[in-house]
């Protein structure tokens, strides 16, 4: 797997990353289950889990194994990206020897992913992601920052953690260098980012640099060090710290964006989309393809975004008319931005505010659901550090034992732009019952494979994350109209999302270009638009899922209505969706054809 595939994977919402239980030092046998077929296929989905860890010990770090919190592998290095495309090409190889005609139906299903994310991985090889590693949205230093912080997936609570802490850094300075000697050579064959990405990215580094090592977000896990650690203990891991980020976290970030500041923010290219990159017109249709796991075309892409703002607009004009406003959509997405009364007095009161509308969406959860999590989750301000170009909300997956739970992230930042009407609908997308029900419910799956357990398919979780959005009213929520409104309106975004995104990467549109359709057709801030057009600059296709996925999602929970009427069970189908994980788009649509099929004939 590329760089350009493998980070997201770690970082996004974080979608693919949940941690679990930390599994036993040697490969687990695949219980011996029905015939010798099932047997030799679980063994193999066990065995590469395995590898695949180990070939990874990030993502390991984020699916909660500890074997390998002290590895630092080079990932950015010519022979590692070789390394793992021989791997996945070993394991296509294998799997598409096996006789999958006696599987079951679930092992036939995991058979299907399984090739699916091999042929995408060797596909995604075809294109240099490597050579641009880093932008202000995903990059390894602020990725590092977050382990190193002791706030994310890497385990600062005994003596062993500390201690792979410090050797894991070792592999930084290295890595560093490579990102460097990467960027040179992506220079050399005109693969660059935005100039505009850079400079962002530039402003993210300094911000991790800090002269005295006690300031430093790396030194967090000193300030919070476990009382039970001996005074000895303390005092070497102490100094340790100190050393650690004074000889090798400052150099290396120093250098790092020395580098981008000296030397590639001038070689930095003035365009925004991926059309002006050699491969460019090939690499989005890839990414296009691999993000929404359809054949959709960016042209058909866009032609539903635009359908979709004007769908939405119509909807919200009806709103507009329902509180008595007197003026039209742009008029009233003005006074949604600058209303005092929308606005929050306090980071304290925004968080307050999202704590306690868990209890009014957990009240109308049983009507809609029967099988919900059994992990738990907090609510959490994003980090300082990173706020500024974050998205409005994240989530990070819990630990399948407990030991952390999942956490949603809440933007805090240039706070008068985070408003109470759009409370509400982002609640429902991070918590519940979007990312938190789905992806734990995912990782405490019984029968299936880990790499289905702990992997993701974009289009998948964020399509059901905007999908649950649409049932705020059917939940308890949106009671009053600017709430509803505000659903309106984020679901406008994601629409607007699929105009945008093509637009940059398909259509050639500019940076500009993008953040003033967004400021003419929804209620965002100039602040929200600028972010969120940089954000697709930085990742393009990402943000199409959404979309792509709702629109799946509710055309089948229609045809499942049509097809079954009083038969029709929400919590029934919603049971369908989600029982076997993340799946391919058009996987999840000959499931559900599969289950009406026996609804209806029973």
């Amino acid at each position: 797997m590329s760089f350009a595939r493998w980070l997201p994977i770690l970082l996004l919402c974080t979608a693919c990353a949940g941690p679990a239980v930390a599994p036993a030092p040697d490969a687990p046998k695949a219980a011996n289950t029905g015939t010798a077929e099932t047997s030799q296929a679980q063994q193999l989905f066990a065995d590469f889990w395995q590898e695949y860890l180990a070939l990874n010990p990030i993502e390991a770090t984020y699916v909660g194994d500890p074997r390998y919190n002290d590895q630092m592998p080079n990932f950015l290095a010519p022979e590692e990206i070789a390394r793992q495309h021989a791997f996945h090409q070993k394991w296509l190889d294998r799997v598409s020897a096996l006789d999958t005609a006696t599987l079951s139906q679930q092992d036939q299903l995991s058979v299907e992913i399984f090739k699916h994310d091999r042929r995408e991985s060797l596909e995604s090889d075809e294109f240099p992601g490597e050579l641009i590693p880093i932008n202000q949205f995903y990059n390894i230093a602020g990725l590092l920052a977050q382990l190193g912080s002791g706030t994310s997936a890497q385990p600062f609570a005994t003596v062993q953690d500390y201690d792979n802490w410090l050797k894991r850094v070792d592999g930084v300075p290295a890595l560093f260098e490579q990102a460097i000697a990467n960027m040179r050579e992506g220079v050399k064959k005109g693969v660059v980012q935005p100039r505009i990405l850079m400079e962002r990215s530039v402003d993210q580094l300094d911000a991790l640099i800090a002269d005295d090592p006690t300031q430093s977000l790396f030194y967090k896990p000193v300030a919070n060090m476990p009382e039970s650690f001996s005074a000895a203990e303390r005092e070497r891991l102490t100094a340790a710290y100190s050393a650690m980020i004074d000889r090798q976290i400052n150099p290396s970030y120093r250098r790092l964006r020395d580098y981008i500041r000296s030397e590639y923010l001038p070689r930095a290219r003035s365009t925004a989309g991926m059309g002006a990159l050699p491969m460019g017109k090939a690499w989005y249709a890839y990414n296009v393809r691999s993000v929404t796991t359809t054949d959709l075309t960016p042209e058909q892409i866009h032609q539903i975004g635009l359908d979709e703002v004007d769908r939405i607009h119509k909807e919200m004009k009806s709103v507009i008319a329902q509180v008595g406003f007197k003026g039209d959509l742009h008029a009233f997405f003005e006074f949604l931005k600058t209303d005092k009364r929308f606005e929050f007095d306090s980071e304290d009161a925004l968080l307050a505010a999202y704590n306690s509308l868990r209890e009014r969406v957990d009240a109308g959860v049983p009507t809609l659901f029967s099988v919900t999590p059994k992990a738990g989750f907090e609510i959490r301000p994003i980090e300082p550090f990173r706020a500024k170009s974050a998205a409005g909300g994240e989530y990070q997956s819990p630990s399948e034992d407990g030991s952390r739970p999942g956490i949603f992230y809440v933007n805090t930042y240039d706070l008068p732009t985070r408003k109470t009407w759009d409370m509400e609908d982002l609640y429902l997308h991070e918590a519940i019952p979007g990312h938190h029900f789905q992806l734990a419910i995912q990782q405490e799956l019984e029968g299936v494979p880990a790499f289905r357990r702990f992997g993701g398919v974009t289009a998948f979780v964020e399509g059901w994350a905007l999908y649950t959005e649409s049932l705020g009213k059917e939940l308890g929520v949106y009671q009053d109209p600017y709430s509803y409104f505000g659903y309106l309106q984020n679901e406008l975004w994601r629409a607007i999302r699929l105009v945008v995104d093509t637009g940059l990467h398909a259509k050639g549109w500019s940076r500009e270009r993008v953040i003033d359709y967004m400021l003419a057709n929804s209620a965002q801030s100039k602040t929200q638009s600028v972010a969120e057009a940089e954000r697709y600059m930085a990742i393009p296709g990402q943000a199409l899922a959404y979309k792509i996925g709702e629109l799946r999602i509710k055309a089948l929970r229609m045809k499942a209505e049509k097809a079954l009427g009083e038969r029709f069970d929400i919590r029934d189908f919603h049971t369908q969706v989600l029982k076997d994980g993340a799946v391919p788009l058009d996987i999840l649509e000959q499931k559900i054809d599969r289950w009406i099929a026996e609804r209806s004939a029973s």
